[in-house]
């Protein structure tokens, strides 16, 4: 009985976690360049049942043992093994702030394979981003809207001195007369890449380091300076996806509220005495 207690209750957990992270998905459907977050769910390793026999089958050596029946196998529930982002194109969105630039994605050689604007976090560490919502700080650096430096292909900031720049699809900044390539770096296999907050992906610890865009052939992009990229959620199937869960979550939840029942019944009733 116990066993089908915590089945239920692990079901619960699960359908819990998933609707957080389509609360979170729903609450981002307006932040440009947002990547929805996927919830697989696994199943816990099945466990073997089996019954000891109360007679005793002789062995080799004379003794006796005790025999054992399998009954069959029994799973425990299920749980979410990891959130995954969903690095699909989204939609462009036109602004008309010079600022603003999207990140069209082409052809990729590597099937998982996307590309990202480099920055610069506050603590100076290099992190990656689909969101072009762009600005300019008071030094005439082109920042992220939270205020990370936007980098070069050199690593380093661009600086704007406070003037009309435009960009070029290939992702050249022309200002006064020179051109500075925007940072455009790209993921082989984009599942390389964690959140990071605030917009931002960084690479995990055992994940290959990402490499210049412009020097990865087969690779096909272009910068709409002007757009913005939309989020990728779905809000219809997000919302059809959220009462799921929740229907789920309440299935499960009169399972335990059976299982709770039971329980009383065989404490209270069944057990008295006289």
């Amino acid at each position: 009985m116990l066993r089908g207690f915590y089945t239920a209750t692990n079901g619960m957990m699960a359908q819990q976690r998933r609707q957080e992270v389509l609360s979170n998905n729903m609450t981002n459907a307006q932040t440009p360049g947002y990547k929805q977050d996927q919830t697989p769910l696994r199943a816990f390793p099945e466990l073997l049942i089996q019954r000891m026999e109360n007679r005793d089958i002789p062995n080799s050596q004379g003794t006796t043992v005790p025999s054992m029946t399998e009954i069959g196998a029994i799973n425990t529930g299920v749980y979410v093994h990891e959130t995954i982002p969903d690095f699909i194109q989204g939609s462009l969105r036109e602004t008309g702030v010079s600022t603003d630039m999207a990140l069209v994605q082409g052809e990729t050689p590597d099937e998982e394979g996307s590309i990202f604007f480099t920055v610069q976090n506050g603590e100076g560490d290099v992190r990656y981003t689909r969101n072009g919502n762009f600005t300019v700080d008071g030094e005439g650096n082109l920042t992220t809207n939270n205020g990370y430096y936007v980098l070069d292909d050199t690593g380093n900031t661009i600086n704007t001195d406070n003037l009309a720049f435009t960009v070029t699809p290939e992702g050249m900044v022309q200002l006064d007369g020179e051109e500075v390539p925007l940072g455009i770096s790209y993921s082989a296999n984009s599942n390389d890449l964690v959140k990071n907050g605030q917009d931002l992906f960084e690479l995990a610890e055992d994940g290959a380091a990402l490499a210049d865009a412009r020097g990865v052939a087969g690779l096909q992009f272009n910068i709409q300076q002007n757009h913005l990229e939309n989020a990728n959620v779905d809000e219809a199937q997000t919302m059809t996806d959220m009462m799921q869960a929740y229907r789920s979550f309440e299935a499960n939840q009169k399972v335990v509220q059976q299982y709770d029942r039971s329980l009383d019944k065989a404490v209270n009733e069944i057990a008295r005495l006289g």
